[in-house]
């Protein structure tokens, strides 16, 4: 399978480049990066540490995008919803995995995902994804009695805050308990919290991968579910299975819960 990897020299891009080179059905078809990058004009594994894979980094991706079987995405917002464009354009499959994407921008992708498939995830980790089943389950049997906090801790360089994982467990539990999250989801606390709510906290230190744990609190007791992520491979994996998955799908907006089988009626 041929793929090309938008934010060829982040942390993700590395982690799936080697990734896809060790993977006996696929193959490094294109790499991005944004203009200006010092990576582009680059061979793509020299830079992520791979050694030489014989693909260039390139600033656009309409140059090199009717190679790929699918495209695979973790840059920014702004350049992914741009690279949503193109797939649109050539009909190609698109694995997005950036975070902070805006409401406004969620909204742009669905009218594009009209003419190709799309697999949207905040978190691509099986283990995650797997827990926020678990986590629907839980929300709606603790919901009378329990208070929702989720923490989450990444690196000193992750800029969005907070976390797309944090965000989507708020809103499945959300979902989960028939809440408005717009109404009841709350970053940051100051005060007594009010009834219902669910709480969302964020630490950013050192090289922290992803820690994530959602507490719901009683009278007396407490319980922590917790995922700790001791490094990139389990996102790049799914990153690469939703790839996979998602090139043989018709048009459409879809999340690891599809990829994955997960999805409740």
């Amino acid at each position: 399978m041929r793929l090309i990897m938008s934010g060829a020299a982040g942390r993700m891009g590395q982690c799936i480049i080697g990734l896809i080179q060790r993977a006996e059905d696929c193959e490094l078809a294109g790499a991005v990066e944004i203009s200006g990058h010092p990576a582009v004009g680059l061979d793509a594994g020299t830079f992520a540490g791979y050694g030489v894979v014989g693909v260039e980094v390139s600033d656009v991706l309409e140059k090199v995008v009717d190679q790929a079987d699918a495209v695979i995405d973790f840059s920014l917002p702004s350049g992914t919803m741009e690279n949503a464009k193109i797939c649109a354009k050539h009909s190609t499959p698109l694995v997005i995995g950036t975070t902070g994407i805006s409401s406004i921008q969620a909204d742009a992708l669905q009218q594009l995902v009209r003419t190709f498939p799309c697999v949207l995830a905040p978190n691509m980790s099986i283990g995650i994804n797997v827990l926020l089943n678990v986590l629907a389950d839980m929300a709606v049997v603790l919901q009378k009695d329990y208070d929702v906090e989720v923490v989450e801790a990444h690196h000193r360089f992750k800029q969005d805050a907070p976390s797309g994982t944090a965000l989507g467990m708020a809103k499945e539990i959300a979902r989960a308990q028939g809440k408005d999250f717009d109404m009841m989801g709350i970053y940051g606390r100051q005060g007594e919290r009010k009834p219902g709510e669910i709480g969302m906290q964020s630490i950013r230190a050192g090289d922290i991968v992803g820690d994530h744990t959602v507490y719901f609190g009683g009278v007396g007791e407490r319980i922590e579910i917790t995922h700790r992520a001791q490094s990139r491979e389990p996102f790049a994996y799914g990153a690469i299975q939703a790839a996979r998955w998602v090139s043989a799908q018709p048009p459409g907006l879809y999340d690891m819960q599809d990829v994955l089988g997960l999805k409740k009626d």
